[in-house]
């Protein structure tokens, strides 16, 4: 094995998965990479409230530095990461971001790499896209690599058009140790359950794939939970526990006869981006049913893993097909699947792999894992 790096992370919070869904993507990479011999030092604002609403204590597997949220607690954090042997830059920190991205590349030096890891590639590219004098633009040419947690080709393609040196996507994973077959919750028990905070490029289609079927199909029950849902409208037959926390995401997972997945537009829109809670769902043991995407056959075998519907009436027709018995059988599948081909021991290996090729590989070809 190569020597392990020394690491400092720039992102929302490991701690806290307070309006940060990214949150056990961060905690399944760290936590593996860490298993693997690298010191990861966490570097995270005291913003949003997250501190308020932690998930978990401080971590041993990694070092976790909370700065205020201030210009100077960002440039205290940046003098305390030089030396580092590769500095990472997360997408949307969700303070003070276009400094942290114009800042990180100063601590480049030799032995010293920075890499641009982004959460949301949709979202950045879209925004810059359409902004020519958006400042991160002239920065990604600069950053040593760029990371994606999805997107396949079509962000590998959008990325090197911008410049980037390279860009490669590891994918969102499962951390056994973490989402787990649990027994049910009788308090959490639904014929459909959707779990996801209220965005405005999700909203749409949670009404059309989750709200309109609770209203077609008045006599199934459903759950939704999650941040920002407390004023929207819905038929009787749902019920919203607002924000749930991670402690209770594999009873949820457990409780419902099915877990509906629901990408963001510009997810659905470029593929190869399943959401972190369709690996917590499958390690959890769970039937999912999901809105299409392009290349979820790279992670589960329609039909028999997981559930695809284009559309509400689709869903509908699967939730009223579905029985207790098929989707403990199509659960148990899952996983299976996930366990065996995507946790988050095999996206730190490929990590690894990047940083153990010298010089870095070129463009990531192709959308499979």
């Amino acid at each position: 094995m190569a020597a392990p790096l020394n690491i400092s992370f720039f992102a929302s919070s490991l701690v806290s998965a307070y309006w940060n869904g990214a949150a056990t993507y961060y905690r399944g990479m760290v936590r593996a990479l860490s298993r693997l011999g690298h010191r990861i030092t966490f570097y995270e604002p005291d913003a949003y409230e997250r501190q308020a609403h932690r998930d978990i204590e401080d971590p041993d597997w990694a070092t976790v530095v909370v700065y205020p949220a201030t210009e100077q607690g960002v440039l205290r954090s940046l003098e305390a990461a030089k030396g580092s042997d590769l500095v990472i830059k997360a997408s949307g920190v969700g303070v003070f971001d276009e400094l942290l991205e114009r800042e990180v590349l100063r601590l480049k030096r030799s032995g010293t790499q920075v890499i641009f890891w982004d959460v949301d590639a949709p979202a950045t590219l879209e925004r810059i896209g359409s902004d020519t004098q958006d400042p991160f633009r002239a920065l990604i040419p600069q950053y040593d690599l760029v990371l994606t947690y999805g997107g396949g080709d079509p962000i590998v393609r959008a990325y090197r058009g911008f410049g980037a040196r390279c860009c490669i996507p590891i994918y969102n994973a499962l951390d056994p140790d973490t989402h787990y077959p649990v027994p049910p919750d009788p308090r959490l028990r639904a014929d459909l359950s959707f779990l996801g905070n209220r965005l405005p490029d999700r909203e749409r289609r949670v009404e059309d794939f989750f709200l309109s079927v609770a209203g077609k199909l008045p006599n199934r029950s459903f759950l939704l939970a999650g941040s920002g849902w407390e004023g929207k409208e819905r038929s009787g037959n749902v019920r919203y526990l607002g924000h749930l926390g991670t402690c209770d995401h594999n009873a949820f997972n457990c409780s419902a006869m099915a877990v509906l997945n629901v990408s963001r537009d510009g997810m659905a829109r470029n593929g190869f981006s399943p959401a972190t809670r369709v690996f917590e769902a499958a390690g959890a043991g769970a039937c999912m049913i999901t809105d299409h995407w392009e290349g979820i056959e790279h992670f589960f075998e329609p039909e028999r893993e997981i559930c695809v519907a284009r559309n509400c009436d689709q869903v509908a027709e699967i939730l009223e097909r579905l029985t207790p018995s098929i989707a403990a059988a199509m659960g148990t599948r899952a996983l299976a699947r996930v366990r065996a081909h995507h946790t988050y021991a095999h996206r730190a290996r490929q990590f690894q792999e990047i940083f153990t090729a010298r010089p870095l590989r070129g463009a990531y070809i192709g959308g499979a894992p």
